[in-house]
C-alpha cells in the first residue's frame, strides 16, 4: 500500500491522548520537519467513523472536491504519521483513512486525536517533490486527443499546450497501486468519463476524467479519456519506495522532443 509512513511532518506532543494517563510515550528520535502554518482555517466539516476493528474513516468530503479540504487532509496525515500505536494513514479525496493497534488505543482515543489535528491550524505549504513527465502527445498514443480538443473548442496543438501548463498536485493515492489524483487540470479539459470504460489502457497513458488528471500505473480497465503516453514508471513493487508519487507531489507534463 502507498501511504504516508515515509513522510515526516509535525508531532503533537504526547499529551494528544489525554485519556491515556497511564500510557507510555516516545519518539523516534528521529528530526521532524517543521510545518508552516497559517491562521486557523474555517472549522471544515468532518465526520469520524468505525472503518472495522483498527480503524477509522474521517471524511470531510461534499459534493465537489476541495483543495483547502485536502491540504487539511494531509496536513492531518503528516502529523499523525509516527505516532504511537498508529500503524498507516492513507489519504483519500477529502477523507482519510487511519489504521491503529487496537490493542495499544481505543476508537475514542484516536477520534479525540482527530479532532484535536482537525482544529490545528492548517499548513501552508505541504512541500512535496517536483516530478516531471515526458509525454508523447498524439498518434496512436492519444486516442482521445481529438475530441478532447473539439470539446474545448481548440486546436490539438492548443491542447496539448493547455495540458502541458498545468501545475499538477498529487491529492491521493487511490483506486490502483500508484495511482494517483491530479488537482490542477484547466477547467477547459474538464469531461466526464467515458459511458464505457475501456477495458484495457496501457501503463503510462496520460490521462483525464472529470476533474482531475494522472497517468496510468499499470495496463488496466479506466473509463478516463487518453491524451498521450509516458514512460514514467509509477509502480514497481521492485522499488525501495513502489510508489513513485506520494501526496503532496507536484507533477508538471513535457511534450516530448
Amino acid at each position: 500500500m502507498c501511504n504516508l509512513s515515509s513522510v515526516t511532518g509535525s508531532r503533537l506532543p504526547d499529551h494528544a491522548f489525554q485519556n491515556q494517563k497511564s500510557a507510555s510515550r516516545h519518539h523516534t528520535g528521529q528530526e521532524r520537519r517543521r510545518v508552516e502554518t497559517c491562521q486557523p482555517a474555517d472549522r471544515l466539516r468532518k465526520r469520524i467513523s468505525p472503518a472495522g476493528a483498527g480503524a477509522l474513516l474521517l471524511d470531510a468530503a461534499t459534493q465537489a472536491y476541495d483543495q483547502m479540504t485536502q491540504d487539511h487532509v494531509l496536513t492531518v496525515a503528516r502529523a499523525l504519521a509516527g505516532h504511537r500505536g498508529i500503524i498507516d494513514v492513507v489519504p483519500g479525496v477529502n477523507n482519510l483513512l487511519v489504521l491503529f493497534d487496537a490493542v495499544t488505543v481505543e476508537h475514542a482515543q484516536v477520534a479525540a486525536l482527530l479532532d484535536t489535528l482537525w482544529e490545528l491550524p492548517v499548513a501552508s505549504s505541504l512541500t512535496g517533490r517536483e516530478i516531471t513527465a515526458s509525454v508523447t502527445y498524439g498518434g496512436a498514443f492519444a486516442e482521445d486527443l481529438a475530441m478532447i480538443a473539439e470539446a474545448a473548442d481548440l486546436s490539438i496543438d492548443a491542447t496539448i499546450a493547455l495540458h502541458e501548463s498545468g501545475r499538477y498536485c498529487v491529492a491521493a493515492i487511490g483506486a490502483m497501486p500508484g495511482f494517483a489524483y491530479l488537482t490542477g487540470l484547466d477547467p477547459r479539459l474538464i469531461l466526464p468519463r467515458r459511458a464505457s470504460p475501456r477495458l484495457q489502457v496501457e501503463r503510462g497513458a496520460v490521462i483525464v476524467g472529470g476533474s482531475h488528471a494522472s497517468i496510468m500505473p499499470c495496463t488496466a480497465p479506466t473509463g478516463w479519456h487518453i491524451l498521450g503516453h509516458t514512460d514514467l514508471i509509477l509502480f514497481d513493487p521492485d522499488r525501495a519506495e513502489a510508489c513513485l508519487l506520494r501526496p503532496g507531489d507536484i507533477v508538471r507534463f513535457q511534450r516530448a522532443q
